[in-house]
């Protein structure tokens, strides 16, 4: 303390403080009370923030768990168990490995296109991040899994899973946000080199997750094929429907709170103020950000609603449901740098993008249970595209320089802010898609041919819960195939 004294302070007088406390003993109290006040107000600044992004990491994480209600109920009874297993997989090995590899190659200092520090969390707390920070980041990356795994639902060896599990959340992902999210990625809006002079904006990440996701799916269902009986012997689409609406609806109603962690929480800290504005600052930017996600979720769900009645010929709740969590990943890129009217737009446009790829899927032959990789792959995509057209410039200096009013940073293109944003939007979405194809498709394919990704046409049949573990996730099932246990599954296929 009396060292800081002597280094630092002086009187207004121009004298040294520890000479000037000498000579008035009595200010003596007043200056070290100054000093713990400011400590104090510091350290509860540091603690409401760690706790921000800690519930945060929570909410993102109870995701995890309405993915597994989503998933269970988008795919047929006797896959349940199933599904339900690969989501808690890809937690555990998701953990494991983002603590390993992932989080370094993630924000690890090294280059702009990799990162090579922090490996099982070496030097974690750093003056950079500590482990509120890691725990958030890992929610993150063990969702990517999940979107995948829902493309490749019903047809897929379990250990498969193990192996592009570990791999994407390891490797896959955390290259690609370390582009976007570490400082010296080249293609972060917090470059010291700006790329075309703005950073691409991917504020939560509809390309850093969602995409890379979606892609990765997108590989997975085109390696494996589709489901049997998902097409008929002249090409025409077979309805699989999902068994379960209410647990479609439940996942998705858990999903939409997770969203309040994964788009706000993204701020990272909530108490910032801004130069210059009263009583603003990083609180009202996270307040806008949940109503934009909001406003674009909803938007989206509405139009899912009518389009599909329009098309269909009646109301479809689980349509509705992939409508709004299309909405919700469109938005996730521009969340906290739009205007909450250009959420509706974003929304209103996310449903139809999704509604068109899942004609496009048909046409094609195209088999994705869950629909992953046209809605987080087709929707993160226009999310990307979106921010590079609605993005405010405002908002942008908030949102990434605390509110700085002397910095210029490139908006919207359709907000008069010309190319430069819209450019480095266009390069992150390219650069995505070819990396995830570079690694994720060579993954599967080499996984197919070493007899290790897709089951048999009769275990698929047959449904993998009675298959691979060993019993129905629940009793009814049983009628489908006439077998309840997995000792009962084996008697009969050896009867045949």
């Amino acid at each position: 303390m009396n060292i800081l004294l002597q280094v630092f302070w002086t009187t207004p007088l121009n004298i040294p403080v520890h000479l000037f406390l000498n000579k008035y003993p009595s200010s003596q109290s007043c200056v070290k009370q100054g000093i713990m006040d400011s400590s104090w107000e510091a350290s509860v600044t540091d603690s409401i923030n760690a706790i921000y992004l800690l519930f945060s990491a929570y909410l993102v994480f109870v995701m995890q768990l309405g993915f597994a209600m989503l998933c269970a109920g988008s795919v047929r009874a006797k896959n349940a168990m199933n599904i339900m297993l690969t989501n808690v997989v890809d937690a555990v090995v998701g953990s494991l490995s983002y603590y390993l590899f992932g989080f370094a190659f993630a924000f690890g200092d090294s280059n702009p296109f990799i990162g090579a520090s922090y490996f099982a969390l070496k030097d974690i707390p750093s003056s950079s991040y500590d482990y509120s920070f890691f725990l958030y980041q890992w929610a993150f990356a063990i969702a990517v899994a999940g979107i995948t795994s829902g493309s490749i639902a019903e047809r897929t060896q379990f250990t498969a899973y193990l192996f592009f599990s570990f791999f994407l959340t390891g490797f896959v992902y955390p290259v690609v946000a370390h582009w976007l999210w570490s400082s010296n990625g080249w293609l972060s809006p917090n470059s010291t080199s700006l790329l075309f002079g703005s950073g691409a904006i991917d504020f939560a990440g509809s390309g850093v997750v969602h995409l890379v996701g979606g892609i990765a799916g997108f590989w997975g269902a085109i390696v494996e094929g589709p489901r049997v009986g998902r097409f008929d012997a002249f090409g025409n689409p077979v309805k699989m429907r999902g068994h379960n609406a209410t647990l479609v609806v439940l996942g998705t109603l858990l999903l939409w709170f997770g969203w309040f962690g994964f788009n706000p929480g993204s701020f990272d800290k909530i108490l910032v103020p801004y130069p210059h504005m009263v009583d603003q600052g990083n609180w009202t930017s996270v307040g806008r950000t949940a109503v934009t996600t909001t406003l674009a979720g909803s938007t989206a769900g509405i139009v899912t609603l009518f389009g599909r009645r329009l098309l269909v010929g009646h109301w479809d709740a689980m349509d509705v449901c992939n409508g709004v969590l299309g909405g919700f990943v469109a938005i996730t890129s521009g969340c906290s740098v739009v205007e909450p009217w250009a959420a509706i737009v974003c929304g209103f446009c996310a449903a139809w993008v999704l509604i068109g790829l899942n004609i496009l899927a048909l046409k094609f032959k195209f088999d994705d249970p869950l629909e992953a990789a046209q809605l987080h792959g087709g929707c993160g995509a226009w999310g990307l595209i979106f921010t590079g057209l609605f993005a405010k410039e405002e908002f942008v200096l908030q949102a990434y320089n605390s509110g700085k009013t002397q910095i210029i940073r490139p908006s919207g293109l359709i907000l008069g802010g010309g190319w430069g944003l819209f450019g480095a939007q266009i390069v992150e979405l390219l650069s995505i898609v070819v990396w995830v194809s570079l690694t994720m498709g060579p993954l599967f394919y080499l996984l197919q041919k070493l007899g290790i990704l897709r089951i048999s046409s009769d275990e698929e049949v047959a449904g993998l819960d009675i298959s691979c573990h060993g019993g129905y996730a629940y009793d009814a099932s049983q009628e489908e195939s006439g077998a309840r246990f997995y000792g009962e599954y084996l008697r009969m296929q050896q009867q045949l």
